[in-house]
């Protein structure tokens, strides 16, 4: 009792760009505007392992290829991009999105920043 009923192709021309550049890998995530993941890669997805991960070359063949993927299959066209953390994948990200050829609206550090931070050591007695 199966239909051929076939999938139809999700057409997704806005879309937002989460990069989280740590210090040992680079993630990129390709969510349409409502949040529903439509690709997602890192450094280590893309075949590199160890401190060759935290690369900013790393960064950019992910990058690269995640957006890529989310182009090919939405007909992604217009993206908001969110970069977060301090890792050195964050510059190298932007170039590889500006590279793929997408239109950039909206490029936003969403790096969580501490108001007060932990509490502090005890003071020293000498």
């Amino acid at each position: 009792m199966a239909t051929n009923t076939k999938k139809t192709k999700r057409e997704v021309k806005q879309a937002k760009v989460y990069v989280s550049a740590s210090f040992n890998n680079t993630l990129v995530t390709v969510t349409d505007t409502e949040g529903g993941v439509l690709a997602w890669g890192s450094s280590g997805n893309s075949g590199f392992k160890g401190t060759r991960k935290s690369t900013p070359y790393a960064a950019t063949t992910a990058v690269e290829k995640t957006v890529k993927q989310a182009k090919d299959n939405f007909g992604v066209e217009d993206v908001e991009i969110y970069i977060k953390g301090p890792g050195p994948g964050r510059d190298a990200a932007l170039r590889a999105i500006r590279a793929t050829g997408v239109k950039i609206s909206l490029i936003a550090d969403v790096t969580p920043v501490p108001h007060n931070g932990p509490r502090p050591k005890k003071k020293r007695r000498v």
